[in-house]
């Protein structure tokens, strides 16, 4: 007998929850198959099985939480495949008793659809898993079977007399923060591992770093006049639109260039300076807010980032992402405009010390230098920065830069 244990995933993710099983007891595997889908805090990723055989026994169930190096799973090399059920809440197969005489009553054993913990007791993994889910001690539950086995029903009896006997308590005690205090219908639902994560990070973000944001905004009349200029050859040439993104990009790695505090992060008492331009991309997948990212940005053209954003986005759509689509980034791009945002103060993606936040384009009566009045398209920007690191005077010239190029973008186009 086997066992399919989570593998490590990679350095910073330790744990996950069981999203989907893909497999169930009785059913044949080779080695290599994926047999279950693990969600983390990143992103969901498929645990294989180490070797060849049949599911004979499921460990974990759909929503469990599990760490790197737990068994969820048990393998025969030997079985046949359909040889194990799956668990139910029927009495014990006759199968299960076959070795003994008809006429007398065989010694308490667990069938093959029911396991014994270290504790001694015969559970099937139904009243198991309901025993998990209404924190019910196993060991102090009665079975009815004469052979002491453990059935759902015998859960149920125990929750509730457990509750019958911590009713008159519960109401004198001071009612939790849940869904039970609410006096109309509401509706509680588990926040997903990634959303946890996110909630969480966000936190420790603001917690530990010295976080100040600046604002500019900028013209978009060049770059809006440039793209309706060149989208037809652009795609032509490159089978692929020109977007706002790949401006954003290249105007960023430019300026990170000249002000390279933005582009390191802290370690204790050291500064590391990145010396590449690996841009993280927000993306708003189905799971939570994602950061792909777009590697050595500076070596790529428009068209090669373009296509990197597209493909990197679709991926998070999709819910494809691998762990190295995510790590690594040295600074992160959001767009909240696509959401129609006017202005916003986007949180560091630590350990980056800098985030430039992109806004909806707007049309706006604007004063030019000549003093006359034009409608111009304009998009606020946000910068937000590690003030431990970066000085307000780095940060405000950065964004200016930005400007600047995104108001003159030939410049950009001519470094490729």
């Amino acid at each position: 007998m086997k066992e399919i244990k989570i593998p490590e995933l990679a350095e910073s993710i330790t744990e996950g929850t069981i999203a989907e099983w893909l497999v169930k007891a009785g059913d044949k595997v080779e080695k290599g198959d994926p047999v279950v889908e693990l969600e983390t805090d990143k992103v969901n990723v498929e645990v294989n099985s180490d070797y060849s055989g049949v599911i004979v026994e499921v460990l974990a169930e759909e929503g469990d939480d599990v760490s790197v190096g737990d068994a969820i799973a048990k393998v025969d090399e030997n079985a046949e495949a359909g040889t194990v059920s799956e668990p139910s809440t029927d009495a014990p197969k006759e199968e299960a008793k076959a070795d003994a005489p008809k006429e007398e009553t065989p010694a308490p054993a667990a069938s093959s659809e029911e396991t014994v913990d270290n504790s001694g007791v015969i559970a099937s993994p139904a009243a198991r898993k309901l025993a998990r889910e209404l924190n019910i001690d196993l060991t102090k539950v009665k079975a009815q079977d004469p052979l002491g086995r453990i059935r759902p029903e015998d859960v149920e009896a125990a929750n509730k007399a457990a509750q019958s006997a911590s009713a008159p308590a519960a109401k004198q005690a001071s009612a939790p923060a849940s869904a039970q205090e609410f006096t109309k219908p509401v509706k509680v639902e588990k926040m997903s591992r990634r959303r946890q994560t996110i909630a969480k990070r966000l936190v420790e973000a603001q917690h530990n770093s010295a976080m100040l944001t600046t604002f500019n905004e900028v013209d978009m009349t060049a770059v809006m006049n440039m793209r309706k200029e060149r989208q037809e050859s652009f795609v032509a040439k490159n089978d692929i639109k020109l977007g706002f993104m790949s401006f954003f990009t290249k105007a960023s790695v430019a300026a990170l260039k000249e002000f390279p505090l933005l582009n390191a992060e802290i370690d204790g008492t050291n500064l590391i300076i990145k010396e590449y331009y690996d841009v993280g991309i927000a993306v708003s997948a189905p799971g939570g807010l994602v950061v792909p990212v777009v590697r050595d940005a500076d070596k790529l053209d428009f068209a090669g980032i373009e296509r990197e954003i597209v493909r990197l986005g679709t991926k998070a759509r999709d819910n494809q992402l691998g762990i190295d689509d995510l790590q690594g980034g040295s600074f992160t791009i959001t767009n909240g405009g696509i959401f129609g945002s006017m202005l916003s103060t986007p949180i560091l993606n630590a350990p980056q010390v800098g985030i430039l936040g992109m806004h909806n384009i707007v049309k706006r009566a604007v004063v030019m230098p000549d003093d006359t009045i034009e409608v111009r398209p304009m998009m606020y920007l946000a910068l937000s920065y590690d003030h431990r690191i970066v000085d307000g005077a780095e940060a405000v010239q950065f964004l200016v830069r930005i400007k600047q190029m995104l108001e003159d973008p030939y410049d950009l186009l001519l470094q490729g």
